[in-house]
């Protein structure tokens, strides 16, 4: 049996010899052809549809797999914040903020990077602390509607195979 690419090789070859030889081509035999063809290429895409279905398949194997690994990291991580904290909270009520052990050195320390900001609420800010960002959604709309802006156009959309 012939691969997807010979098979289209085949069907673009039989459409582009309709173009240049219409007249001198058999009716019958060029029927047949495309026929043939057309056969051959719904067994190839229900050959792919097969392994495609087969794929995903197994990628679902692996989300599930994924699924349930990243609930148990999620869990140790929790475990290990809770136990953190826990160890935090006793050294700050016994103000043992320092120390050693034959393993390892603990210490509470200030965080570093930059000193933590609340804006404060219902206050207006000057436009200069203030960024600018389009409206992507405003301007959607405005090119749906016909208008012209210099500064945005609509795409074409893509297109994607459906196997049902």
């Amino acid at each position: 049996m012939s691969t997807l690419y010979e098979i289209t090789g085949d069907y673009l070859h039989l459409l582009e010899m309709l173009e240049e030889e219409e007249e001198n081509i058999d009716p019958q035999a060029f029927a047949d052809t495309l026929e043939g063809i057309e056969g051959e290429f719904e067994i190839k895409a229900d050959g792919y549809a097969r392994v495609l279905k087969e794929l995903a398949a197994e990628a679902g194997k692996y989300d599930a797999e994924i699924q349930r690994m990243t609930a148990r990291r999620d869990s140790l991580n929790n475990r290990s914040k809770m136990l953190k904290q826990h160890l935090y909270e006793g050294m700050k009520a016994t103000r043992k903020t320092k120390f050693k052990t034959d393993l390892f050195s603990f210490g509470i320390q200030k965080n570093g990077g930059l000193q933590p900001m609340e804006i404060v609420p219902d206050m207006d800010i000057p436009d200069e602390y203030c960024r600018k960002e389009p409206d992507n959604m405003k301007i959607r709309e405005a090119l749906k509607n016909g208008a012209e802006l210099p500064f945005a156009v609509l795409k074409e959309r893509g297109d994607h195979l459906v196997i049902r």
